[in-house]
């Protein structure tokens, strides 16, 4: 699988009291490496949006290992854990910067029309996107920065 690395350098904002990142930053982080790796593959969001489509989270995880504190680098790994031809799962690792595993996660999306919410096929209608995202999730380890 394809797989992007995005570097977060943890601002001081994105703590809590306890002095580790909030928990709802790992989502913010989540959608950058989304973005990253769609990028990657050669796509922009905002392409898709100008065509009237958007592509709304219908589910998310997240699963908290190690925390990460202010002033750490936390590397972002990205990637297509399944996909439909209508849903696309991205898998999320975030790891510290001495290599430790602190996050977990996954969202769900699918593309719906923006003007009524009607999803869409992103096979029929992006047929680029579709062979990029079924070459994604069967290659083998192959890591784009």
């Amino acid at each position: 699988m394809i797989t992007n690395e995005t570097e977060v350098k943890v601002r001081y904002q994105e703590t809590d009291q306890m002095g580790v990142v909030y928990h709802a930053n790992y989502f913010v982080w989540f959608e950058i490496g989304r973005t990253h790796l769609i990028e990657d593959l050669g796509f922009r969001y905002a392409d898709m949006e100008e065509e009237g489509i958007v592509s709304p989270v219908v589910d998310i995880e997240a699963k908290y290992k190690r925390p990460l504190r202010y002033g750490q680098v936390a590397t972002v790994k990205t990637y297509i854990k399944e996909y439909d031809g209508f849903r696309v799962v991205y898998g999320y690792e975030v790891y510290t910067d001495d290599g430790t595993l602190a996050v977990t996660g996954s969202s769900s999306h699918v593309c719906v029309k923006k003007s009524n919410f009607r999803p869409i096929s992103i096979k029929k209608h992006f047929p680029d996107w579709h062979k990029a995202y079924e070459q994604a999730v069967g290659e083998a380890d192959g890591v784009r920065n």
